[in-house]
């Protein structure tokens, strides 16, 4: 059995946030039913077509689900939807603020026939306050939480180029329906949701803003290096080529110093006797690092650090990550069927043993109509009647 074998969620979603916190659900065995638009469903499907002609987004955050076509907003559709909602566990939504109460689809209003429901609403700034009602993206919560400010080069600022602020928003409201889940087990009882993207990411914030609030300033921005260590960051070697690595204690520069530059009397140099000192002296800790890598390959300086028991790493582009041989010794990856073809994905990685993650296809849009409605006891000729009214 998975985790959640016998978990059913109903999910109203789009783009990334709860689309990315339903298909963790159904790795873990939910089944999930999408409910989609029937003009072009989910728009993130559109996003781009890398992936043999479909979206990268897409079948990121799609796979092992059940598509619905369903337009709600006529009252056939929205019946269908309701009684979805009747049976279901989970009910997760991120469609425009003030939209689900609009149809009476509220907590208050679904626990009436279906208790033990938890419902999972999911926005940009919350429920309630000045900016309950403001709809954002990614790039847009990036800049209200502070992100931006402090990411980039000294000289310009950057987005964070994945959706970070989408990703995070996902994994607290997975973590938060497998809570609700514990506690309805325990307790009997349902629960509603209220997760904001300032919010999740403004977590993630956590370092650099009590850094401002108590520190005066923020942590400048270092494009590759680190604001609050150092070293930490990429050093160029006698082949010109850079090395990555990060010292995070006093024991780790003593060995740096002693056994890879081979200069111990930099352990207790009054310039650099504390990582406090080194961040305050970091380019000329810079220029010293690399002077004594000169002598040294790339290749070289990183056997050293490996023998010195210091973490590193080489620069790879999104493609050697693809074909990382960890991953291939790890066995993580998996062929998963779409539409156009099948691709091979990375398996979850919540490796809970005793189970595997569900892999299964990243549904076509509509592709689960029919057959869901006829779970429900709708019969074909109403099935038939339902799609000539453009309800499905």
């Amino acid at each position: 059995m998975r985790p959640l074998d016998g978990i059913t969620v109903v999910s109203l979603e789009q783009a990334v946030a709860a689309p990315y916190a339903a298909r963790q659900l159904a790795d873990l065995g939910a089944r999930v039913i999408k409910i989609e638009r029937l003009d072009g469903g989910d728009f993130s499907r559109t996003y781009d077509d890398k992936v043999l002609g479909l979206s990268s987004h897409f079948v990121w955050s799609n796979r092992s689900k059940e598509s619905l076509a369903l337009d709600i907003k006529k009252p056939a559709g929205l019946r269908i939807l309701r009684q979805l909602l009747g049976q279901a566990d989970v009910f997760i939504q991120n469609i425009a603020p003030g939209s689900v109460a609009r149809m009476g689809l509220t907590y208050d209003s679904l626990r009436l026939t279906n208790p033990g429901i938890i419902v999972c609403n999911i926005s940009a700034f919350g429920k309630g306050g000045p900016d309950g009602a403001r709809k954002a993206y990614d790039l847009l919560i990036q800049c209200e939480t502070g992100l931006i400010s402090i990411t980039g080069s000294p000289d310009e600022m950057a987005k964070v180029p994945i959706s970070i602020a989408d990703i995070a928003t996902g994994m607290y409201a997975f973590t938060s329906i497998l809570a609700a889940i514990i506690r309805r087990d325990r307790q009997g009882v349902g629960a509603e949701i209220d997760i904001s993207m300032l919010e999740a990411l403004g977590e993630w914030m956590g370092y650099p803003m009590y850094y401002t609030t108590h520190g005066g300033t923020p942590p400048p921005r270092s494009g590759i290096t680190h604001a609050t260590i150092a070293p930490y960051g990429p050093f160029r070697a006698g082949d010109e080529r850079s090395v990555f690595f990060g010292i995070q204690n006093e024991r780790e520069w003593k060995s740096f110093c002693e056994d890879v530059l081979q200069q111990p009397d930099l352990v207790n140099d009054p310039r650099f006797n504390s990582n406090t000192l080194r961040v305050q002296h970091k380019a000329e800790l810079t220029a010293l690092i690399e002077r004594g890598f000169r002598q040294h390959s790339s290749r070289q300086v990183l056997d050293l650090l490996e023998k010195s028991g210091i973490a590193y790493a080489q620069l790879n582009d999104v493609s050697a990550f693809a074909s990382h041989p960890q991953l291939q010794a790890r066995s993580r990856w998996r062929p998963v069927a779409t539409e156009a073809g099948t691709i091979d994905m990375l398996l979850p990685p919540v490796n809970l043993n005793g189970f595997d993650a569900r892999m299964e296809p990243v549904p076509a849009l509509g592709e689960h109509s029919e057959s869901i409605l006829r779970e429900l006891g709708i019969s074909p000729a109403e099935i038939d009647q339902l799609r000539r009214n453009s309800v499905i």
